[in-house]
């Protein structure tokens, strides 16, 4: 009798709450006896992994760490490649970051769900080290360091059997930077627990943290201009600095909660999204409430939005273009459909996810025999 294969799950870090989060959370459900090995693991910032056994590198030692990640980068290949592996049968790493470079046996089929090429060492890094707040002398050793962070990362890129990338935008940046070929499998959301409102409250809505590439400071700008409400949810290191340069239109909700934000969602205009990412989970989550979504027309916003059905696109990553479109929505707001919005959304749901994944892990473990 041929016994299950043992499973190992790999994530970057449990830190802060996010999209790689969700999937993570979503990967263990899967494979609910899974062991899981990351670099950092904060459980008061990171929930729904309480009952899992985890296993923690000896970065999670280190005073300070599990708030500022970012800065013990040059630590994590020594840390993944630490991992002791060699008796698990599958591992499937979800990974953005080093969690990829884990060592396994040749018989073990290592599995990678990517939600992008390391973002910080290839296609933007240069706008990565600019725009965070670090000193001068850390920023030029950070330039010097991403030259060997870019070698190890294509190195442990090599280490993975097959990939799952979360976008099309994503498959293109692991062909790109990888020459690896990739499946797109979309993350995921539990659409059971989003509702319509009856009536909306007239606010735009931005949700996210609140850093550099998230572009808040794009939608306070328009938003000072135009005059009209807007509502901010979420944390980050340019929480100061954005309050600062908001007009009284604009108002900052912090940390909300799950409740919270579901009833933000549904009693929105629309989300505001405009930054560029690998896929984005909160114009889902906008559009499972029946809400339409005004989004930068690049990267992973145009897998999940129709232009013109569920929402809109502005081309251009300028105060101008949000503006506009902006305007041009409330022309029309009343033309989109909330129960077609919703449907679409559905079809992210994460029962399609989980079967998906299952599927694909069972098809490359029993070709790999």
């Amino acid at each position: 009798m041929n016994k299950e294969p043992k499973v190992a799950l790999v994530f970057d870090w449990l830190t802060t709450a996010g999209g790689a989060e969700q999937v993570n959370r979503e990967l263990l459900e899967i494979f609910p006896n899974a062991k899981i090995f990351t670099s950092l693991y904060n459980p008061q910032k990171v929930k729904g992994f309480e009952n899992a056994e985890i296993e923690t590198s000896f970065i999670q030692k280190i005073p300070f760490a599990k708030k500022k990640h970012q800065i013990f980068l040059p630590l994590m290949p020594y840390a993944y490649e630490s991992f002791d592996l060699s008796e698990y049968d599958i591992v499937i790493s979800s990974s953005h970051s080093c969690a990829k470079g884990v060592i396994t046996k040749p018989e073990t089929t290592h599995i990678c769900y990517c939600h992008t090429p390391m973002r910080y060492a290839w296609d933007n890094w240069h706008e990565y080290i600019n725009q965070y707040k670090i000193n001068w002398f850390v920023k030029k050793l950070s330039k010097k360091m991403m030259h060997k962070i870019r070698i190890w990362d294509k190195l442990s890129a090599d280490r993975v059997d097959h990939f799952i990338a979360n976008s099309s935008t994503t498959k293109k940046r692991i062909t790109k930077y990888y020459r690896k070929d990739s499946k797109v499998i979309f993350p995921m959301l539990d659409t059971s627990k989003y509702k319509i409102a009856k009536k909306t409250k007239g606010y735009f809505l931005a949700v996210g943290r609140l850093i550099p590439y998230k572009r808040f400071d794009l939608i306070i700008e328009a938003f000072n201009e135009l005059g009209i409400e807007l509502k901010i949810a979420g944390t980050g290191i340019m929480n100061d600095e954005l309050r600062a340069i908001a007009n009284e239109n604009i108002e900052f909700l912090g940390y909300v909660s799950d409740e919270d934000l579901l009833k933000a969602y549904s009693e929105c205009e629309a989300l505001i999204f405009p930054q560029l990412e690998d896929f984005g989970i909160t114009p889902l989550e906008a559009m499972a409430s029946g809400r339409p979504v005004i989004a930068y027309g690049k990267g992973g916003a145009l897998d999940t939005i129709i232009d013109g059905t569920t929402g809109m696109y502005f081309k251009k990553q300028t105060k101008e273009s949000l503006i506009n479109k902006i305007k041009e929505f409330q022309k029309i707001k009343n033309k989109f459909n909330t129960i077609e919005i919703q449907k679409h959304a559905q079809k992210f749901d994460k029962k399609v996810f989980q079967k998906q994944i299952l599927e694909f892990v069972k098809e490359k473990h029993k070709a790999s025999k």
